[in-house]
């Protein structure tokens, strides 16, 4: 089975984030679902070290949205974001009596993909996937 990717997604990726999957996970399933300017509001404000990259990350695919498809912002939400385990830089530090403890620095991938509402809901309209009456449409 092939999946086709909607004509009003836009991705956006950001590979080898030197911080731990735990912790970018931990902000990234506040925002998963949210409207776009209600992430960037809540991103702005959070006062993790992890905030700071998803903040643009997620300004970096609203800006692929406006710049590559036209969409608009007003519209935009966030339908998936994910976070990976990239690779393990690991590193030893010298210790006393000529012995070695290694450290270990985890990275990280994260995906954002940004989706516009609008779209989303005249896709439900044409299907009778919701009941018509429920939405009062």
């Amino acid at each position: 089975m092939i999946k086709r990717r909607s004509r009003t997604e836009v991705k956006a990726l950001a590979q080898y984030i030197c911080m731990s999957p735990h912790k970018a996970r931990r902000i990234i399933d506040q925002i998963r679902g949210r409207s776009y300017r209600q992430t960037l509001m809540i991103l702005d404000l959070m006062p993790y070290r992890a905030a700071y990259h998803i903040f643009k990350l997620v300004y970096s695919a609203g800006a692929n949205a406006r710049h590559n498809k036209g969409l608009s912002e007003v519209e935009s939400f966030i339908s998936k974001a994910e976070v990976n385990g990239g690779a393990i830089v690991k590193k030893f530090k010298p210790r006393a009596r000529g012995r070695s403890y290694p450290i270990k620095r985890p990275t990280c991938h994260i995906t954002i993909v940004v989706n516009t509402r609008y779209i989303l809901l005249n896709k439900l309209y044409q299907s009778n996937l919701f009941n018509r009456k429920k939405f009062g449409l």
